[in-house]
């Protein structure tokens, strides 16, 4: 992946009249107008990207993306970099939350080693090291620019994998310690907004760890000297390979027409690095639940998406959006059976505007 060949990529807008012909559909199902809210909405979307309003969503995966970031050396974490590798050898393993509860829908995990810091092949984990973590973004940016290219060519091309084999929604998930600090940071330089309106506490640090990585934080930002603009110097300075790879399965959503679930934080900012990367993006983008991070919201509100789920969510590795799957299938199921009026014996809801 070069800048020219993400310049030249495509993105095609989903299909208006699918959309239209959905909400049609619904709205001769035996129950209230717009009584399934955003899930009517969503489903006319995912049938949109597809193509057809034969809605199917049977097939499903969650790709995520598992990095090294080299921060963590700020002391901006409570965790150190073996954490990572070890929570995907548990997802290699099918054994960590997300591969319990995708289990439980009939969901696949696909981890994706992006950027584990470390040699060795992690069994059940996909092999696509594009450098065994970042450096520390407070003395040297976090990755050469071809390093961050080479993550969104990774997402993307486990999109088209997934694609190949048939999957018709996917989530993102990652694992990664010290990436809440990288999405702040990124999240911060995208939007503008203040690093103590955006910084959170991550996986539980103190009041003093909490000003660590507010000061980091900006300390970078003072020495890069973003414009916000500057999407893909933004990536390789402050971000993450995780971040990067996810921008590339957002990107690949679109390139490959097929929706993309966003989970919490770091998906959300990797969500709006990809549509500042390539806009139209976001009409692929499913939203699920409202992370707790401070930042999710901030984001969400840039790619004007609204979540479904509100319970302050912040276990990562995909697991929220695997809760939106969840929820989808209980409304396509709902839309694929298509009880009517006339069935029931009842006169259709009217429409009046």
């Amino acid at each position: 992946m070069t800048k020219k060949l993400l310049q030249q990529l495509k993105i095609e807008q989903p299909e208006e009249e699918i959309k239209r012909q959905v909400k049609k559909n619904w709205d001769g199902i035996a129950k209230p107008l717009d009584s399934l809210g955003k899930f009517e909405e969503l489903t006319a979307q995912i049938g949109a990207i597809h193509g057809t309003s034969q809605l199917d969503i049977g097939k499903k995966g969650v790709i995520v993306m598992c990095a090294d970031n080299g921060i963590v050396a700020e002391g901006v974490s409570q965790s150190g970099q073996e954490v990572t590798a070890a929570v995907a050898a548990s997802m290699g393993k099918n054994q960590s939350s997300v591969g319990k509860m995708a289990k439980c829908i009939g969901a696949e995990v696909f981890p994706v080693d992006i950027g584990i810091n470390g040699k060795e092949k992690i069994p059940g984990v996909f092999d696509k090291k594009v450098a065994s973590g970042t450096r520390n973004f407070l003395k040297e940016p976090a990755m050469t620019e071809e390093e961050t290219l080479k993550a969104v060519e990774v997402g993307m091309d486990m999109v088209r994998f997934c694609k190949e084999k048939g999957y018709k929604l996917l989530a993102t998930g990652e694992m990664g310690i010290g990436n809440t600090t990288t999405s702040s940071a990124v999240a911060a330089a995208l939007t503008g907004c203040s690093v103590e309106d955006i910084t959170g506490r991550g996986a539980g640090l103190s009041d003093e760890g909490l000003r660590r990585k507010r000061q980091v934080i900006r300390e970078a930002l003072k020495k890069y000297e973003f414009r916000r603009e500057e999407t893909l110097r933004i990536l390789s300075a402050v971000g993450g390979l995780d971040i990067a790879g996810l921008a590339g399965v957002f990107i690949g959503g679109a390139v490959y027409h097929i929706p993309i679930v966003l989970d919490g934080v770091i998906s959300a900012v990797a969500a709006l690095a990809a549509e500042r990367l390539k806009p139209g993006v976001r009409e692929y983008m499913i939203p699920s639940h409202r992370s707790k991070e401070p930042a999710a919201n901030l984001i969400l509100q840039e790619l004007k998406l609204s979540p479904v789920i509100d319970a302050s969510l912040a276990l990562g590795e995909g697991t929220g959006a695997v809760m939106m799957f969840a929820l989808l299938d209980m409304a396509l199921k709902l839309y694929g059976e298509q009880t009517t009026f006339s069935d029931i014996s009842i006169e259709q809801y009217v429409r009046f505007k």
